[in-house]
């Protein structure tokens, strides 16, 4: 009978005692453990050097697609420059150290360097993207950074599109997107933060923050969440969002997430927190609140006039998207003494040879109208464009013709559906529609009566969110008199001199050159 052999458990854990050991002496026994590290994995790269008589053996490995090409050869020729020494002034011999201070002090100038003393931090070099130097003779190597490869290149954003200002978007590389940023605020208290996240990953995350105008304890709120994340993978800033927001089961999210730049420098301005993940163009903004859902950065591009006219409607369309069609279904079932009668009398001709009742009907309707707007989303480009308008409109009217729907129900439906567009936050648009069906299903048992009380238990619950001990719907409650001017409306950037309540208090005025300036024009030094 066979025994089969009992594999031993993983624990998904990337710094296990085998990569915790120390470099050998050996140069073919560190290069061993390197291939049995990696499985021997085709993108490793390892390129010996044919050594002098008077030379220890040389070893330089990489991985390939993660290093740019002519970095890492320009590493390795200045690395391999103490080959020079043949001739006239060949010395007598050099052992592993004298190489290795050579190299150090005089052969080396692309990257950063650091010594390496255990497989641990050799693999966590090696994976991002780093040359590794080893010599025979010494336990001791040497890492430069020469990261790089094909990454996707700076485009326009492609979900929060812009009018007017910046068409520049993050990319998936975490250095070009702090890049981004720091062209933007040119200031020495404009501070960055790294650590990596993620037992297997390993993911670079970086938090970014201007020093003197961020809140101190919001900072350190935001650390402490981060330091007691203890997760194997982090591999897009939402896991991040899911693991530190405070009221995980609340339907509406309570970090902003963005992929503009200048979106993260005016929050930043403002004495919030961004945080950075590597392989995702989609930074965190932290503190948030409500309102934050329904600005854009265009909103200080345009006069304020044509701004604040713009922002009202998005908070109506709101309102029509999360109550439009359940005012309609109440009015309908409970409340028709409350509708016109000419209008009442049109309406319930048009409903005569409706089989279903007003909340199926509503209920059909919606679902179809998701369904047709995730496959125009999931589909490419030009076809998703056709298949959501004429996917639409086909079966619109086919419905109306058919009478399984009326033709009023069909027009609150699309209204809905369109109003919800206007929302710029795309995790914000989908609570409101989640909570649409929730409404929906209120009002068709108990009216407008049920829909003001759940809009009441609504205001409430969004009264008791916080965002990294940061009242939700501030500064609307608790009331702060000051952020007034940049909430529901926008104000002339000339009046607008104080920062939002969260920033320092130490630090809450904004320093202005003139009277041109205004948001985001900080001076500080």
């Amino acid at each position: 009978m066979a025994i089969r052999r009992k594999e031993p458990k993983t624990t998904g854990k990337a710094d296990d005692s085998s990569q915790n050991s120390p470099l050998s002496h050996s140069l073919e026994d560190n290069l061993q453990q390197i291939r049995e590290g990696l499985g021997d994995s085709l993108d490793l790269t390892i390129r010996h050097f044919e050594p002098l008589e008077w030379a220890p053996q040389v070893a330089a490995v990489y991985m390939v697609g993660i290093n740019d090409k002519e970095t890492v050869d320009d590493f390795i020729s200045h690395a391999m420059s103490f080959q020079a020494y043949r001739g006239e002034e060949e010395p007598k011999g050099l052992t592993g150290m004298d190489v290795l201070n050579y190299m150090k002090e005089k052969a080396l100038n692309v990257g950063k360097q650091q010594p390496v003393t255990n497989l641990s931090e050799l693999f966590a070099a090696l994976l991002s993207g780093n040359t590794i130097i080893l010599i025979d003779g010494q336990d001791e190597a040497l890492s430069s950074n020469t990261s790089g490869g094909e990454v996707r290149s700076v485009s326009e954003a492609g979900t929060q599109v812009s009018i007017r200002g910046s068409k520049e978007s993050f990319t998936e590389t975490i250095s070009t997107n702090i890049s981004l940023v720091r062209r933007r605020i040119r200031n020495p208290n404009l501070w960055v933060e790294s650590m990596k996240l993620g037992a297997v990953t390993q993911t670079d995350i970086a938090i970014m923050y201007m020093h003197g105008i961020v809140n101190e304890e919001i900072l350190g709120e935001l650390k402490k969440k981060l330091q007691e994340i203890r997760v194997d993978s982090i591999l897009e800033s939402g896991y991040i969002e899911q693991l530190i927001e405070e009221s995980g089961y609340s339907p509406f999210p309570t970090l902003y997430n963005t992929e503009r730049p200048d979106s993260v420098a005016g929050n930043l301005l403002d004495g919030r927190i961004a945080v950075f993940v590597d392989g995702t163009p989609f930074v965190l903004i932290a503190p948030t609140t409500f309102f934050m859902f329904f600005h854009t950065v265009e909103d200080y591009y345009q006069r304020f006039d044509i701004s604040t006219l713009i922002r009202l409607l998005r908070f109506l369309c709101l309102l029509i998207s999360m109550f439009g069609p359940a005012i309609f279904v109440a009015a309908l079932n409970f409340h028709q003494e409350m509708i016109p009668t000419p209008l009442l009398i049109n309406l319930a001709s048009q409903r005569e040879g409706v089989p279903f009742p007003a909340f199926i009907e509503a209920l059909m309707m919606e679902v179809t109208f998701e369904i047709i707007r995730e496959a125009g989303i999931r589909l490419p480009s030009p076809i998703g464009q056709t298949v959501s308008i004429i996917g639409g409109l086909v079966l619109g009217q086919a419905a109306v013709q058919a009478g399984i729907v009326s033709p009023a129900m069909v027009i609150v439906v699309s209204l809905t559906g369109i109003s919800s567009f206007t929302t710029p936050a795309f995790n914000m648009a989908l609570s409101v529609r989640m909570l649409r069906f929730v409404i929906v299903f209120i009002a068709a048992f108990m009216g407008l009566y049920g829909i003001a009380i759940f809009s009441m238990m609504l205001v409430a619950h969004l009264c008791s969110l916080r965002s990294l001990g940061v009242p939700y719907m501030s500064p609307m409650a608790p009331f702060a008199p000051q952020d007034q001017k940049d909430t529901f409306i926008r104000s002339p950037i000339h009046f607008m001199k104080i920062r939002p309540r969260l920033a320092d208090k130490s630090n809450n005025v904004r320093k202005k050159a003139g009277k041109g300036s205004g948001r985001g024009n900080s001076n500080e030094s």
